[in-house]
């Protein structure tokens, strides 16, 4: 959701600061612009940031051994760093 809104915020900021050719008292739209797409840039590269964290899973293997009962115990979590899982 965050690189869709990066997108849009930069293409709404060169749409002002590029396309639009309206002059207002109160704002200057160049500079809305600018700011817009400034935002933008920062927003699509966090996205793709946390995409890339949220990507990433550990994977743990230990053995104990019980000391009551005597047993071994394993516990087994996997690790995946491939693209495109979940």
């Amino acid at each position: 959701m965050s690189i869709g809104t990066g997108v849009v915020l930069f293409v709404i900021g060169a749409i002002l600061a590029f396309a639009v050719n309206v002059e207002v008292e109160w704002a200057d739209l160049d500079m809305i612009g600018y700011i817009l797409m400034g935002a933008g840039a920062v927003v699509f590269i966090i996205g793709l940031i946390l995409m890339a964290k949220r990507r990433r899973t550990d994977v743990v293997t230990r053995t104990e051994t019980d000391p009551v009962a005597g047993e071994q115990v394993s516990r087994r979590s996997t690790r995946t760093d491939e693209p495109g899982t979940l």
